[in-house]
């Protein structure tokens, strides 16, 4: 009866949802495209047989070929996709007769998909979470496993796929003490979703832990690891990053501040005025979290007085421009690679921080503000290992990148203590892949 409640209450939601994705393409004109993938709908042939560009669809190797076996990745967004990627991998190398659609939530999502995999993967947008979309999607696809990476648990996706006959494996599981505690209020809903999942891949033991407390037994529970840590330098890294070093004329300190969110340029702006008192020719790096943020960063670092060149105008980053603004997708580690000092946004305001790993495992040193729950067992990890440090606000963030930058044995001391610590935690795609195999042979009986 509760999920039925469920279901009444997203039909009623879903004119606010394309509300939102059309305010959202008054930013983003992508969020217009490709509506009907988010009611499960697909036009032209079978995925099976077929896979239509009319609606984003990409086509396989041999466009006719008929794949016995489906498995569903569902990665939301960048972030999750890179997470997937090294198991998205193993599954291409392992069983490459089985057909894998990988679905996301965003555009950003969709492009890295297709930026990774090219048409090794169908990219296709995930179902809204009521029946007929989940329904629809299911009858199309027929996955015998479906994959969810971190925690993008939905009651339908999950009740409806178990009823498909396809196994449910959640992995890179992490659960913050703030959505455990979501999930305990709406336990009627939550608990019996939860029992529907085969198994549950933790990330840490506070993962693990939390999910106990939530009703998942030992048995379908195991600590297996960050996937994050398995992150593999794209092909073309370095020719990105020989791009992005010429783009800067002379040789000048770079801070970069990375994936910030909304209200939290500002404060990196403020940080970044305090640090030119000191360093003069500071270029800090900024990088939006959502493309559709891109312009108005562009606009505030203007209003503060601050030159700014945006990366996709392809001009040159002269002396006196103060600020490169990151509006292309895909070169995060780029930036990272030709910068001194990171600062990992999503920190300084309470959004919980976002990936701490790829500056580490670059070898920078690494800055964070104190909201740091999405990444905490990464963050307390790189703290105790000497890589990362922590700051209060915008003023105590000055004063740590303005003492890093002059001292640049503290941060070889920093950088080279990071990427150990990645190092040294790797390991986790082989669990994750041990976890499945059981699924994976299951699902392979099915055709």
């Amino acid at each position: 009866m509760t999920r039925l409640l469920y279901d009444l209450a997203f039909h009623l939601l879903l004119p606010l949802l394309f509300l939102r994705l059309w305010w959202r393409s008054l930013q983003a004109p992508s969020y217009l495209q490709r509506w009907r993938e988010r009611l499960g709908f697909f036009d032209g042939d079978q995925p099976n047989h077929h896979w239509s560009q009319r609606f984003g669809f990409v086509r396989t190797v041999q466009q006719a070929h008929s794949y016995p076996v489906w498995i569903w990745v569902h990665a939301v967004s960048v972030g999750e996709s890179n997470a997937a990627a090294p198991l998205i991998r193993k599954l291409r190398e392992e069983r490459p007769e089985w057909g894998i659609v990988v679905t996301s939530t965003t555009p950003t999502g969709s492009d890295r998909i297709r930026a990774l995999f090219g048409d090794q993967v169908c990219q296709v947008y995930a179902p809204y979470d009521y029946t007929g979309a989940v329904k629809r999607f299911l009858g199309s696809f027929r996955p015998a496993l479906v994959i969810l990476v971190e925690t993008e648990l939905w009651p339908n996706l999950i009740h409806y796929s178990k009823a498909s006959g396809a196994a449910v494996v959640v992995v890179n599981a992490r659960l913050s003490e703030k959505s455990c505690k979501g999930y305990e209020r709406v336990g009627l809903l939550s608990k019996p979703m939860l029992r529907s999942i085969d198994c549950i891949g933790a990330q840490t033991a506070s993962d693990a832990t939390r999910f106990r407390r939530l009703g998942v037994t030992t048995e379908r529970l195991t600590v297996t690891g960050n996937l994050k840590f398995e992150m593999q330098l794209p092909a073309d890294h370095a020719e990105r990053r020989a791009a992005l070093a010429a783009q800067i004329e002379g040789k000048r300190p770079v801070w970069i501040a990375a994936s910030t969110r909304e209200g939290e340029d500002a404060k990196v702006l403020r940080a970044f005025r305090l640090c030119l008192q000191r360093i003069p020719d500071l270029l800090l790096i900024l990088v939006p979290r959502h493309p559709e943020r891109f312009a108005a960063a562009a606009l505030l670092c203007e209003e503060q007085g601050l030159q700014v060149v945006t990366r996709s105008s392809g001009k040159r980053i002269s002396p006196e421009t103060r600020v490169l603004l990151g509006d292309s997708m895909g070169e995060l580690l780029a930036y990272y690679s030709v910068s001194d000092v990171a600062f990992v946004g999503g920190s300084l305001v309470d959004t919980g921080c976002q990936n701490v790993l790829e500056p580490a495992a670059l070898g920078l040193p690494v800055l964070t503000g104190p909201s740091r729950y999405n990444f905490a067992e990464a963050c307390e990890l790189l703290q105790s290992a000497g890589n990362l440090r922590s700051v209060a606000d915008e003023s105590a963030l000055a004063a740590e990148v303005v003492e890093l930058l002059g001292d640049p044995i503290a941060r070889a001391r920093m950088g080279k203590a990071g990427m150990d610590c990645i190092q040294a935690n790797r390991g986790a795609l082989q669990r994750s892949w041990h976890l499945i195999l059981n699924s994976l042979s299951g699902a392979g009986s099915r055709s």
